[in-house]
C-alpha cells in the first residue's frame, strides 16, 4: 500500500502538470495569429440588431414645439400624426396644451417606451398612441397636422405622400427642414430653430368646364404646388390664366372674358368649383 508521503508528492506532481498546461494554453491563445476572415478584434455587439433610423433623433426645444403648434392652430378635434415622434414630446404637448389627439409613428423601440412613460406622467396616455413603424408607409390621409423633424431628404421622400393622401386644407410643420420646391406658406425663426409650415392644396390640375351667366367656356388648369397658370377658352377667344393660386381648398386666378377681366374666386368641393359668392354669376365643374 503506497506511504502517505508518495500519495502527498503523486498530487504536489499532478497540480505542478497541470498549472504549466494552462498557462501554455493562455500564451497560445493570446499569441495565435487569427484565423483567416476572422478579425482579430472580433466586436460581437455588432451582429446585435439595431433599427435603421431614417434620420437622427435630435430632439425638439418646447419653446420650438409650442412654436410649431400655434403656427399650425391646432384644435381639439385635430388628429395629429408626429413622424419620428423621438420622445413624444410634440404629441403630448398637443394633447395637454390643446385638446388634440395623436399618433406618434417612431422605428426605434426605446424611443416608444420613453414616449409612452412620458404621456402616463403627463396624464395624456388616453389621447395619443406611439407606433412603431416605418414613417413611409404610415396612411396620413386621417391627419389633420403632420409634424416632423426629419433630414431633407426625408422630407423630399415624403412630399408625394402628403400631397396624394393629405385632405385639402391639411397642415404640415417642419422643424429646420423644408420641401424642396414646395414653398412653405409660413415661416418662423425661433432662436437657431426655423419653423416653416405648409398647407396642403387642393388638386385642381386638367379640364374643368366653366359656365359664367349661361356662357360655356373651357378652363385648362396646370398645378405646380399652391401655383396655377393655364387658359380659359369660350366664344372664339382664349385669354392665360393669371395670378393663379390654391390654398388649401380655396381658388383664385384672374381671366380675361367676353365681359372683361374678372377675377375668379372659390372653393373646390370635390369635382366642383363652388364660388365664395352666392351671387357672383359662375360655376365650374370637371370636364368628363
Amino acid at each position: 500500500m503506497p506511504s502517505r508521503s508518495f500519495l502527498r508528492a503523486m498530487l504536489v506532481g499532478a497540480g505542478v502538470v497541470l498549472a504549466a498546461l494552462l498557462v501554455f494554453a493562455a500564451w497560445r491563445h493570446f499569441t495565435a495569429e487569427p484565423e483567416a476572415g476572422a478579425p482579430a478584434d472580433f466586436d460581437p455587439s455588432a451582429f446585435v440588431h439595431r433599427p435603421k433610423l431614417d434620420a437622427p433623433y435630435v430632439v425638439t426645444d418646447y419653446q420650438v414645439v409650442d412654436a410649431m403648434l400655434a403656427m399650425a392652430q391646432v384644435r381639439p378635434e385635430d388628429h395629429v400624426i408626429d413622424l419620428g415622434s423621438g420622445d413624444g414630446r410634440i404629441l403630448i404637448a398637443a394633447a395637454r396644451s390643446h385638446g388634440a389627439r395623436g399618433l406618434g409613428v417612431e422605428i426605434d423601440p426605446a424611443r416608444i417606451r420613453e414616449a409612452e412613460q412620458n404621456a402616463r406622467a403627463a396624464g395624456v396616455a388616453h389621447r395619443v398612441e406611439f407606433r412603431r413603424q416605418d414613417l413611409f408607409e404610415t396612411p396620413l390621409a386621417e391627419a389633420d397636422l403632420v409634424t416632423l423633424y426629419l433630414t431633407p431628404e426625408v422630407n423630399l421622400r415624403l412630399r408625394p405622400r402628403i400631397l396624394a393622401q393629405m385632405r385639402p386644407g391639411t397642415r404640415v410643420v417642419s422643424h429646420d427642414f423644408d420641401m424642396g420646391e414646395w414653398r412653405p406658406d409660413a415661416r418662423q425663426r425661433i432662436g437657431s430653430a426655423t419653423i416653416l409650415m405648409w398647407i396642403v392644396p387642393a388638386r385642381v390640375a386638367g379640364r374643368w368646364t366653366l359656365d359664367i351667366g349661361g356662357r360655356r367656356a373651357e378652363l385648362e388648369l396646370q398645378q405646380r404646388f399652391q401655383q396655377l397658370s393655364g387658359t380659359l377658352a369660350g366664344g372664339g377667344r382664349s385669354a392665360r390664366i393669371e395670378q393663379g393660386v390654391v390654398a388649401g381648398a380655396r381658388i383664385r386666378f384672374v381671366a380675361e372674358t367676353a365681359g372683361g377681366r374678372r377675377v375668379f374666386e372659390g372653393r373646390v368641393e370635390g369635382d366642383r368649383i363652388v364660388p365664395l359668392q352666392a351671387d357672383a354669376g359662375w360655376r365650374a365643374a370637371r370636364a368628363g
